[in-house]
């Protein structure tokens, strides 16, 4: 079985990307307690990497995962740097229960219909939620009445990327109005197209404060 140590030494002879330490900026923590255990989802560019607190104290398997998962590799620290830079990341986590369903990796809903004026409705997994246009609009009223009507607590995005996502979802959901506001617009995982619609590849990390 490969080492985390052997699959990054590995990685990097083949050519992956690894950043330097001003580049490698987490949008937040996440931990999620509940059930007796103890969750840590690192959200970094629209990808969220679950971590035990073991995995998370050791620089090794913490950046593989991340470079399985993101692409990248997280710069090396000294170790004695590492564990301190560790334990004031978990310092700031969001603490968050974990209900029967926590953040949702491959968050999608299936569609969003107009009712006309500043009426929506979300279909999710079928369950139809019911938004006003300032409710969509506002990234921390969605998420909250997505949770407490779907029990899905959808990713949190830097308020840049999630007014472009709502701009798509309802420029698409006006588009498709006049033709059959019955039908369903299927909409692909927002995490696949947050790269695009975040701005990345011209704009370079944020730190996803909201």
């Amino acid at each position: 079985m490969v080492t985390d140590t052997e699959f990054i030494h590995e990685s990097i002879s083949q050519g992956c990307v690894t950043l330097a330490n001003g580049e490698f900026l987490i949008d937040r923590l996440v931990k999620y307690v509940g059930n007796g255990r103890i969750r840590w989802h690192v959200e970094f560019r629209g990808h969220r990497v679950e971590f035990t607190t073991g995995q998370l104290k050791k620089q090794p398997t913490f950046r593989r995962k991340i470079l399985e998962q993101a692409g990248v590799l997280p710069p090396q620290r000294a170790g004695a740097d590492y564990r301190r830079w560790a334990i004031e990341l978990r310092k700031k986590a969001v603490e968050l229960p974990w209900r029967d369903r926590p953040v949702d990796a491959g968050f999608s809903i299936d569609s969003l219909v107009s009712l006309g004026g500043d009426r929506w409705t979300i279909d999710y997994q079928g369950k139809v939620i019911k938004f006003t246009t300032t409710k969509l609009r506002r990234q921390t009223s969605f998420r909250k009445r997505m949770l407490a009507k779907a029990k899905v607590l959808p990713p949190q995005l830097d308020p840049v990327a999630y007014r472009k996502w709502v701009d798509w979802l309802i420029r698409n959901a006006m588009e498709a109005a006049p033709q059959a506001r019955d039908t369903l617009r299927s909409e692909k995982s927002w995490l696949d197209d947050l790269p695009e619609l975040a701005g990345w590849q011209n704009e370079g990390p944020h730190d996803g404060t909201n």
